[in-house]
């Protein structure tokens, strides 16, 4: 599964503009403090897209994208890497912002709001044409109004060799049951955070998570856990594999998770085995983290590098975990 060489990496989430204020700590209810600095950078599902752009496959942003210039960044920057945008533009709104806090110690709050980002339908999301092969990254911020009708109505039509990957994200913890269990019935590959996991499963442990989170979704599905600089934990349909981390000292940990997300299925549309998928994507999160900014992911050359830095002194990259 999700090993193609033509494969492309499709994503139907929301590509933001983020405003990354750098704040020396968060301000009391009703108070205020001085930012250092800010920036704005392409952000949400842009960051997923370059990473999987850079590690050499071919990707799509399926998403709505609006007119002014938040919409204006977040195409320029998927066109200069080469990444297709295929639904049409919204002509009437902008795309949305996302003000993201980050804090000395890399931790980062959110604020978001809601755009042309927000603006999907069968027919925009159907403009990518998916073909067996194609991977079809989906967000669990999609899966509330008002994108989560036309994007289920979508996904479920699609052909059973197209892949579905979910990112289910916070918010699907808190999605209704019914809901959520109609999109892990179409889920080929989970892809979340230790704490996300938890969620749904109720695992603290990211290859009992990992196992655990396999259950709920269709048969021989993946499900992948990870832990920050502790790694990730891989249910590959039979076994669990653990694979190490790369801990480093964090500048901005903003982006991260995509980042690693869009290697880990990069490297799957290329045909790589599950763990060293997830050791490359390990590394890429490792990279990022010491970077400012979440359109910072590194290339296929750049993890090579820090990979073959590790060679000497890296822990066993994978171990299999028994798992009852």
């Amino acid at each position: 599964m999700l090993a193609s060489m033509a494969a492309r990496v499709i994503h139907t989430a929301q590509a933001l503009v983020d405003l990354v204020v750098d704040v020396p700590m968060l301000p009391r209810r009703g108070g205020n403090v001085m930012a250092q600095a800010s920036e704005r950078y392409a952000g949400g599902a842009v960051t997923i897209l370059l990473a999987a752009a850079r590690s050499g496959v071919q990707a799509v942003h399926a998403g709505g994208h609006g007119t002014g210039p938040n919409g204006e960044l977040v195409r320029a920057v998927l066109y200069a890497e080469g990444i297709a945008v295929t639904a049409p533009q919204n002509w009437d709104l902008d795309t949305g912002v996302c003000v993201v806090l980050l804090e000395p110690t890399a931790e980062r709050t959110f604020v978001t709001t809601q755009g042309a980002e927000r603006v999907i339908s069968v027919e925009s999301l159907a403009a990518s044409r998916p073909v067996d092969g194609d991977i079809v990254c989906v967000s669990g911020y999609s899966l509330v109004p008002p994108t989560v009708e036309p994007m289920l109505a979508w996904l479920e039509g699609l052909a059973a060799g197209v892949h579905i990957v979910l990112d289910p994200g916070a918010v699907f913890a808190e999605l209704p049951g019914p809901l959520r269990d109609r999109m892990l019935a179409i889920t080929d590959v989970w892809t979340s955070n230790a704490e996300e996991a938890e969620a749904l499963t109720g695992q603290t442990s990211m290859g009992e998570a990992a196992k655990s989170v396999a259950g709920h979704l269709v048969p021989g599905a993946v499900a992948v856990v990870r832990d920050g600089a502790e790694g990730c934990a891989v249910w590959d349909g039979a076994d669990v594999h653990v694979v190490a981390g790369f801990p480093q000292e964090p500048v901005d940990t903003n982006g991260a998770g995509d980042t690693h997300t869009g290697v880990l299925i990069a490297e799957r549309a290329k045909g790589a085995d599950w763990v060293t998928a997830a050791r490359r994507a390990n590394a890429a999160g490792a990279i990022k983290v010491t970077r400012r900014g979440p359109s910072t992911a590194p290339g296929a050359a750049e993890i090579d590098a820090f990979l073959a830095a590790q060679t000497h002194a890296a822990p066993t990259p994978a171990t299999h975990t028994p798992v009852e």
